[in-house]
């Protein structure tokens, strides 16, 4: 393990992540993990693996709460406070100064850098589940385990339900009891594609009404979507669309999406997005009470609970239950990153650009390696947004 660092040096550690956050949870997580298990051993690679596995099955952003994971690790509560702080920092005060843009100037003033960096975060993000496989799927248990979470997920398949069967099966597999672990996985598998299969006759009901936003119906949306987004970050974005767009009467469907193409190409854990949507409800203080609800729970779930998820971590007869949990985290990141890639690569020009960048990630390690890059596909966004597009 590393010497302990002083709480001004985790805070500009952490710092240093936020200004590094790109492509969302799975490439943030990428980047954390390489650097702080593989380069500076502040936590071990198990550990660390079994920590996320906690943490996916948590509500909330899972890389944020890695962050206060580690820093509480090293520095106790405050250490922990000072490292999410550090963490999230950059992004929100980015998307701060995105969000005025917008309101002031529409889409239009960003659209061309989007269209240069956009596939470039999705090559980004192929290239961490590529990262963090290779330390996870270490057996070919942990390889059907991830395969069976991809396949699950694709159908619609809830993802506790999905983490719950990998854990098991793992378990069942490294107790050398294969014959009943791929009987489990069989039968969790048909019972999924059955209860899939009636999701399809349940109607999709949706208000329609809209209201002026108030501090407390906005803190409500930010506390909704950072208690109730099981899995990570991801499964935040339907709460978010459900309690926003439509009910506040400048928050339609274009400005989601646009809310999710402006996140996608900052340096910001994935729930940043909160904030552009409280901003645009509610100005500065809208963006601030929104942001406080998501995150809040992010930081309480570790700086009060940590004695609770340390017993989990450490319980050894859990160890291969949150290693199959770990697996499954895998397929569910590579679904994430064939759905971005769909929604990505809509012609030729984007594919060329996306495949450019995955060899740019895959030819060098330098920690300034996605800054530049990411720069590099804003300025041909931006020079030749007419031809791109």
């Amino acid at each position: 393990m590393s010497k302990q660092p002083t709480l001004s040096a985790l805070f500009l550690r952490f710092l240093h992540f936020g200004m590094m956050a790109w492509g969302g949870p799975v490439a943030q997580i990428s980047m954390i993990r390489e650097e702080l298990v593989g380069k500076e051993k502040w936590i071990t690679s198990q550990k660390f693996n079994r920590a996320l596995s906690v943490y996916q099955a948590l509500p909330g952003p899972e890389a944020h709460e890695m962050c206060v994971y580690i820093g509480m690790e090293k520095a106790g509560r405050l250490g922990g406070f000072i490292a999410g702080l550090g963490f999230m920092l950059p992004g929100f005060l980015l998307m701060l100064a995105a969000s005025y843009i917008y309101l002031a100037h529409g889409s239009t003033s960003l659209l061309p850098f989007f269209i240069g960096m956009t596939p470039a975060v999705s090559a980004l993000i192929v290239r961490a589940v590529h990262r963090i496989g290779g330390h996870i799927l270490i057996s070919r248990g942990h390889w059907i385990a991830a395969i069976a979470a991809f396949m699950l997920t694709s159908i619609g398949s809830h993802f506790l339900y999905v983490l719950i069967l990998c854990g098991a099966f793992l378990m069942a597999w490294q107790k050398d009891s294969l014959l009943p672990a791929y009987m489990l996985l069989s039968l969790g598998s048909a019972l999924a594609c059955i209860f899939s299969f009636f999701s399809l006759f349940i109607p999709d009901v949706s208000s329609t009404l809209s209201f002026n936003p108030s501090s407390l119906s906005l803190l409500y949306d930010g506390l909704k979507a950072g208690l109730l987004s099981f899995g990570g970050a991801y499964t935040a974005l339907p709460f978010l669309k459900e309690n926003m767009v439509g009910f506040y009467s400048a928050i339609d469907d274009q400005v989601f999406t646009d809310a999710i193409a402006i996140t996608s190409i900052l340096p910001a854990p994935l729930l940043i997005i909160g904030t552009f949507l409280g901003y645009m409800a509610d100005g500065l203080e809208g963006a601030l009470i929104v942001t406080f609800g998501i995150f809040a729970p992010a930081f309480l779930f570790t700086l009060l609970g940590h004695n609770a998820i340390e017993r989990v971590i450490n319980n050894t007869k859990l160890h291969s239950f949150l290693d199959g949990i770990s697996a499954g985290v895998i397929g569910l990141f590579a679904y994430t990153a064939l759905t971005l890639l769909t929604g990505t690569l809509q012609n030729t020009t984007s594919f060329c650009l996306f495949a450019v960048a995955l060899v740019g990630f895959y030819l060098t390690n330098s920690k300034y390696a996605t800054p530049c890059i990411m720069l590099f596909f804003a300025v041909i966004g931006r020079l030749f947004s007419s031809n791109l597009s």
